[in-house]
């Protein structure tokens, strides 16, 4: 029986040491301009990455790009408003303003469109009153405004303004999708022109001053 021999020949092993991480740069510091006190903030001005602004700017930025609407139609301008609203080329969702509410406690903007008559005018009134402040309204379309082809007609209110103050007309009749979007883009711009007053702030600038 013929025997097998195996030889294992030994080799030197050399301790691998891991190679140095290169060194990092340190950044150059960016200059901050400080201030003493919140009223001489600019926005964009103190941090580059940072939008610096008031909590009452902010306030109106938010409120003006998301205005919620009352599901709420009166005639044939109804039916140009739903296709604002449904449309995909419209597309109102890109605005905040898709969701039509159909509670008035939900919403904050009522769109009349379409005529008004005087049996509606005390429904329209009380659904304006349910609504919470800050709220708006948007005439769409000539009968909503002044009465349109039923100008001369003893059962047709002249004008929703004399029932609701009214912050944007849309001319029409009936006014196209485009021309919606157009009034609640007015509407966006009057919103964020607004003031808005905080409560309390008269006092904080009263002690401030003193």
């Amino acid at each position: 029986m013929s025997s097998v021999y195996i030889y294992m020949s030994t080799t030197t092993l050399q301790e691998i040491q891991p190679e140095a991480a290169p060194k990092q740069q340190r950044r150059k510091p960016i200059p901050l301009a400080m201030v003493s006190g919140p009223e001489q903030y600019t926005p964009g001005d103190q941090e580059l990455p940072v939008q610096l602004t008031s909590m009452k700017e902010m306030l109106q930025w938010a409120r003006s790009k998301s205005v919620w609407p009352l599901g709420y139609g009166l005639a044939c301008c109804a039916i140009e408003m739903m296709a604002s609203a449904s449309a995909g080329q419209y597309d109102l969702a890109r605005f905040g303003s898709e969701v039509f509410r159909s509670s008035p406690r939900q919403a904050d903007l009522m769109i009349v469109a379409g005529t008004v008559s005087t049996k509606m005018a005390p429904r329209l009134r009380l659904l304006w009153e349910q609504m919470p402040e800050p709220k708006w309204v948007i005439s769409m379309g000539q009968c909503a405004n002044s009465g349109g082809e039923f100008y001369d007609s003893y059962y047709t209110v002249q004008g929703v303004d004399n029932i609701v103050p009214v912050d944007v007309y849309v001319p029409g009749c009936p006014p196209r999708p485009e021309a919606l979007v157009e009034g609640i883009l007015k509407l966006r711009e009057k919103i964020a022109k607004q003031g808005l007053k905080i409560r309390g702030e008269e006092k904080v600038v009263a002690q401030r001053e003193s």
